[in-house]
C-alpha cells in the first residue's frame, strides 16, 4: 500500500487510543518561516497534552504520510512544496513529488488510515459570485463522502457563508455548533448565520459519531464548528472594512481561480497588522485541543 503510517500512529490506531489528524497546508503555505515550524510543533504538543496522538499528514517524495517525525515536519516547513487537494494525490504519488495537504486531501488520507477525528482552521466552501465563476472548494464534495469528524472554526469568512451552509445541507453533511447555535465565521465568533444543532461536550460529539455508525448512515462527515473566543476574534468592523477592500482589489487585478483565496487571506493579514493571523491561530489552537478531547471520548467506545 502506498500510504505510510508512522509507527506511533499505527500502534495508537491498533490499540484504539485517541488520534487526531492535522493538515500540513498551514505549515507550508499558511505561516511565515520559521514560525510555521514552531506552530506545527506546538499544535502536535497540544494534542499530546490532551492525551491523544497527533497525526500530521503530508506527501513526501510521492509517499502519503500519516504522522510526521520532526525531520519530516522540518521538510514541510522549509521546502517549497506544492499544495495538494484530494484530486492531486494520485498525480503527486505517480510523479514522486512532495506536497502539503489541504482539508480535502488530509481528510481522505486520515480516513484511509482509520483516523476518525481531524482538526483544522476553517473549511473551504462556495465562493462569492458562484453564479458567475462556479468556484466551489473540493472540501465540500469530499466531506460528503468521507466518514470523519472535522473540528473547525466554520468556513473562511472570505467565502459565501450562507451558500456554503446550503451546499452542505444539500450534500447531506451534518453541521453542529460547539457550544453555540450560531455558525462561526473563522476570524469571527459569529458569521451571522444560525446552525440547527448544538453540541456542548466531547461526549455528545462522540455519541453522534456512534449514531452515524449504528444507523449505517451515508459515508459523510460531521462538522463540529467551534467559534474562536470573542476575546481572540478579529474586530468585526475591521474585518468587514478590510475584506471589502480585498474583494475590490481582487476584482481590479483580475485574480481568479485558486489564486483568489491566498490573495484575500494575504490581504487580510497585511491590512490588519497581523490581527487576522492571530485570530486564525487562536482558532486552530482551540480546535486542536477540542479535537483531542473528542478523539478521547470516541476511543472510550
Amino acid at each position: 500500500m502506498v500510504l505510510v503510517v508512522s509507527e506511533e500512529v499505527r500502534e495508537a490506531i491498533g490499540a484504539r487510543r485517541p488520534v487526531v489528524a492535522l493538515e500540513s497546508t498551514i505549515i507550508a503555505h499558511g505561516l511565515p518561516r520559521p514560525r510555521n515550524l514552531q506552530v506545527a510543533l506546538e499544535l502536535e504538543e497540544a494534542v499530546r497534552r490532551e492525551g491523544a496522538v497527533p497525526a500530521t499528514i503530508a506527501v513526501l517524495d510521492g509517499r502519503p504520510r500519516v504522522g510526521l517525525g520532526e525531520e519530516e515536519l522540518e521538510r514541510v516547513a522549509n521546502e517549497d512544496i506544492r499544495k495538494l487537494g484530494h484530486r492531486d494525490l494520485p498525480l503527486a504519488v505517480a510523479a514522486g513529488v512532495s506536497g502539503a495537504t489541504t482539508v480535502s486531501a488530509t481528510a481522505r488520507l486520515a480516513a484511509l488510515a482509520g483516523i476518525r477525528v481531524f482538526a483544522t482552521g476553517g473549511l473551504g466552501g462556495v465562493h462569492r459570485e458562484w453564479t458567475v465563476t462556479q468556484d466551489e472548494s473540493a472540501d465540500l464534495g469530499l466531506l460528503a463522502r468521507t466518514r470523519i469528524t472535522v473540528v473547525c472554526a466554520g468556513v473562511k469568512s472570505i467565502l459565501d457563508v450562507p451558500a456554503t451552509l446550503q451546499r452542505l445541507e444539500t450534500l447531506g453533511v451534518a453541521v453542529a455548533g460547539y457550544g453555540t447555535d450560531r455558525f462561526p465565521g473563522f476570524y469571527l465568533a459569529d458569521s451571522g448565520h444560525p446552525v440547527d444543532w448544538t453540541l456542548d461536550t466531547p461526549e455528545q460529539v462522540a455519541a453522534v459519531m456512534r449514531a452515524q455508525d449504528a444507523l449505517d448512515a451515508p459515508e459523510s462527515a460531521l462538522i463540529v464548528a467551534r467559534p474562536v473566543p470573542e476575546a481572540d476574534q478579529l474586530d468585526p468592523a475591521l474585518h468587514a472594512h478590510v475584506l471589502a477592500e480585498a474583494l475590490s482589489a481582487c476584482a481590479e487585478r483580475g485574480v481568479s481561480g485558486q489564486a483568489v483565496t491566498p490573495f484575500l487571506l494575504d490581504h487580510l493579514v497585511r491590512h490588519t497588522d497581523g490581527a487576522s493571523l492571530r485570530a486564525n491561530l487562536a482558532a486552530v489552537r482551540g480546535n486542536v485541543r477540542l479535537a483531542a478531547r473528542i478523539a478521547t471520548a470516541w476511543a472510550r467506545g
